[in-house]
C-alpha cells in the first residue's frame, strides 16, 4: 500500500519520475487484430467517421498539416508532400497505414491526441487491401447489373486493330471478335467456350457484352480485348482464350499496350462516377489501380514512345499525363469543351493529340505544358484517336462517316477516307501507314490504302458476304446459256 501511495504521488508532481518516464518511452506500434467481417468495408460509413474523430483537427478546413487534407476521399488520395498516402491493394506500402500504425513518425495522430484503437486501424488495413474504394453514396450500392446476350442483330464495331506485320485485322463486332488476313479474307471467329449468361445459358461470343476495345502486343502475339467489367488475352496465332481478368467497375473503354510490350493500360469506369485506370503486366497481373484518376469515365490511355508515362482522357474533359509505374500525376491539360475521347503521343514525345465530343483536336507541348494548337477537325465528334508509326501523323475517326489523317506540326489534312456510311466509333493502322481499317454502328469493317486513301475491301460479318453467281450452264441442245 505504501508503494502505491508513494508511486501516485510522484505521478502527480510536475516532471515526476513517471511523467519523465512517458516522455521518454519508445511508443510502440498498434497491435494488429483481424476483424470478422464478410462485407466490404465502405468509405463514408467505416473510414471517415474514424478521420473525423481522430485526424480532422490537423488534416482539415484551415489546418493542413503536411498538405495533407482528409476531409473528402479526393483530397485523401491526392496526398500531400509525401505524394498520394495510400496504395490501393497495398495496406503494407501505404504512408498513411504507417502513420495511423505507429510504425514511422510523424505519428498520426500525434502522441498528445487519441490513438486509433486496434479495430479503426484494422478497418482502415481492410479499406485499403480492398482497394481503397470511393464512396459509394450513403451506403447506397449501385444496381447490380444482370447481362443478358446481346441480340444477333446487334453488330456495332466499336474497334479494330492491325498486327505489326499486317497478317491480321481485329474487329470486335458487337459482342463477337472476328480475324481476317490483311488482304480481307475472313480467318476465324474466336470464342470463350466458357461464355455463358447469368442464368447458365451458353453463348457463343467472345464476350457476353459489346467488344468497346482491343489491342495488339507490339510482338502481335497477344490481342486483348475490353467489354463490360472485363478484360480478356487471346493467342493470336491459335485464335485461343488465354485468360479473362475481371474486378473493373464498368465498361473496359480503352486499351493499350507499352511500345517494349512490358505493361498493358486499361481506362474505363461507369457514367458520373470516377474514371478507371489500370496498369497490368505482361501477363495480366495488376500493377497499379490508378486513384484518383479522372470524375468521370476514361475514354482513352496512351503509352509514352519511352514507356514511362501513360497518357489519359475522359468525360471530364482533362487530358492527364501520369508516371509509370508509381501512378505520380506529372501534368493536367484542359481546353476541351466535350468529352475527350482518345488521346495519343507523337512520336518524339514532346506532343500529344487529343479528339474530343467537340468535334476538335487539340495539340498539346508536354515541355511547356500548354496548348499547341486546336484543329477543327469534324463536323461529329472525333471518337478515335492513332499515330502512325514513328511518323508526326495521326488519325482521326469520326460519328461524321469519315476518317482524316492530320499532320500534328501544322495541323493540316493530308488525306481523308471516306465510303463510312454511318456513325464511327474506330480506326487503326498498321505501323508503316499503308493499311487503315475503320469500323462502325453499320457492322462494316473497311479497309483501305494508306497512301492513296483508296477502299481496298468493306469487311462483312461472316456469313453475310454476297455469294458469287455461278455462271449459267450452255444447254447442249440449244448451244444457249
Amino acid at each position: 500500500m505504501r508503494r502505491l501511495i508513494l508511486a501516485m504521488l510522484l505521478a502527480a508532481l510536475p516532471g515526476g519520475l513517471f511523467a519523465q518516464e512517458k516522455k521518454d518511452a519508445k511508443l510502440e506500434p498498434i497491435a494488429e487484430v483481424k476483424i470478422d467481417r464478410k462485407d466490404p468495408v465502405v468509405y463514408e460509413k467505416d473510414i471517415e467517421p474514424i478521420f473525423a474523430n481522430k485526424c480532422f483537427v490537423c488534416h482539415s478546413g484551415k489546418e493542413i498539416n503536411g498538405k495533407l487534407d482528409l476531409s473528402t476521399y479526393e483530397k485523401l488520395m491526392k496526398g500531400g508532400k509525401k505524394g498520394p498516402p495510400v496504395v490501393a491493394g497495398k495496406s503494407a506500402d501505404s504512408y498513411l497505414y504507417k502513420l495511423c500504425s505507429r510504425q514511422l513518425k510523424p505519428i498520426m495522430p500525434p502522441k498528445d491526441e487519441t490513438p486509433l484503437t486496434p479495430p479503426e486501424l484494422a478497418l482502415i488495413k481492410m479499406w485499403i487491401d480492398q482497394g481503397a474504394k470511393p464512396p459509394v453514396g450513403m451506403g447506397i450500392q449501385r444496381p447490380m447489373v444482370v447481362l443478358s446476350q446481346i441480340p444477333a442483330i446487334v453488330k456495332p464495331v466499336r474497334a479494330v486493330g492491325i498486327n505489326a506485320d499486317k497478317s491480321v485485322v481485329a474487329a470486335g463486332r458487337g459482342n463477337q471478335l472476328h480475324f481476317y488476313k490483311g488482304t480481307g479474307e475472313f480467318i476465324k471467329t474466336l470464342i470463350d467456350p466458357a461464355l455463358k449468361t447469368t442464368d447458365g445459358k451458353p453463348v457463343v461470343g467472345a464476350h457476353l457484352s459489346l467488344v468497346e476495345s482491343l489491342a495488339f502486343s507490339p510482338d502481335g502475339k497477344t490481342l486483348a480485348t475490353g467489354s463490360y467489367r472485363e478484360m480478356k488475352l487471346w493467342d493470336v496465332d491459335k485464335g485461343e482464350l488465354k485468360q479473362t481478368i475481371t474486378g473493373f467497375a464498368d465498361r473496359v473503354y480503352a486499351i493499350a499496350y507499352s511500345n517494349d510490350g512490358k505493361w498493358i493500360a486499361t481506362g474505363g469506369g461507369a457514367a458520373t462516377e470516377d474514371g478507371e485506370v489500370k496498369l497490368f503486366d505482361a501477363a495480366g497481373k495488376l500493377i497499379l489501380d490508378m486513384k484518383p484518376t479522372h470524375s468521370d469515365s476514361v475514354f482513352g490511355v496512351s503509352f509514352s514512345p519511352d514507356n514511362t508515362k501513360l497518357a489519359t482522357c475522359g468525360a471530364d474533359k482533362f487530358v492527364k499525363v501520369w508516371e509509370i509505374p508509381s501512378g505520380k500525376l506529372l501534368k493536367s491539360f484542359e481546353g476541351h469543351t466535350h468529352h475527350v475521347l482518345d488521346v495519343g503521343w507523337k512520336p518524339d514525345g514532346k506532343f500529344l493529340a487529343s479528339g474530343s465530343a467537340d468535334n476538335n483536336v487539340k495539340v498539346w507541348d508536354y515541355e511547356k505544358g500548354e496548348q499547341a494548337r486546336t484543329i477543327n477537325a469534324h463536323q461529329k465528334q472525333v471518337t478515335r484517336l492513332v499515330f502512325v508509326g514513328k511518323t508526326p501523323t495521326f488519325l482521326t475517326a469520326s460519328g461524321d462517316t469519315s476518317v482524316k489523317l492530320w499532320n500534328i506540326d501544322n495541323g493540316g489534312n493530308q488525306r481523308t477516307f471516306s465510303g463510312g456510311t454511318d456513325f464511327l466509333y474506330a480506326v487503326a493502322a498498321s505501323t508503316d501507314g499503308k493499311l487503315v481499317a475503320t469500323g462502325g454502328e453499320d457492322g462494316i469493317v473497311r479497309l483501305y490504302n494508306g497512301d492513296t486513301a483508296a477502299l481496298i475491301k468493306p469487311l462483312l460479318p461472316p456469313g453475310e458476304e454476297p455469294k458469287k453467281e455461278e455462271p449459267k450452264k450452255e444447254d447442249p441442245k440449244t448451244k444457249k446459256k
